[in-house]
């Protein structure tokens, strides 16, 4: 297995996994309208003149027969600020992790995270978050993530 890092051309495909994971955490309640302005901002993020300082990354896996992507994982480092356990306040966020469902159970998603999370230490970022579905739950905690006691709330103005 070859895991390698997005190129712009792989927005798409990046696009379509996420329509996978999307449909498995809620009801499939939406029109497609999304997919084409997240293509175009995924492909404009992934193509940085400057790889080394770029503030989002996406890890893939090919499918075998080269059909398209088996799986991937996304992250972006934001920059909050500091607090004395992150004097700096660099924070990994991460999303978006998916598998085809006929690829599941090969190790292709430990993978992609394994490399995104290299990707985060290679730049320094201490802390990184996600939110976990029960079926990525097992995953995560065997990497190290741990539930927290911060409440998250949103809003949608």
């Amino acid at each position: 297995m070859t895991i390698r890092r997005a190129l712009p051309g792989d927005a798409a495909e990046l696009v379509r996994l996420r329509g996978i994971m999307l449909s498995t955490l809620s009801p499939r309640d939406w029109n497609e309208d999304w997919r084409e302005p997240a293509g175009r901002s995924l492909a404009r993020r992934l193509s940085t003149a400057e790889p080394d300082h770029a503030d989002l990354a996406a890890f893939v896996a090919e499918r075998p027969d080269g059909s398209g992507l088996a799986s991937c994982a996304v992250g972006v480092i934001e920059e909050r600020l500091g607090n004395p356990h992150n004097a700096d306040g660099r924070v990994g966020y991460i999303f978006n992790v998916c598998t085809e469902p006929d690829m599941r159970r090969r190790g292709y998603s430990r993978s992609c995270m394994t490399a995104l999370l290299q990707w985060f230490r290679d730049r320094d970022v201490r802390a990184a978050d996600l939110r976990a579905s029960p079926h990525g739950e097992p995953l995560y905690t065997s990497l190290g993530f741990v539930r927290t006691s911060d409440p998250t709330m949103r809003l949608r103005p």
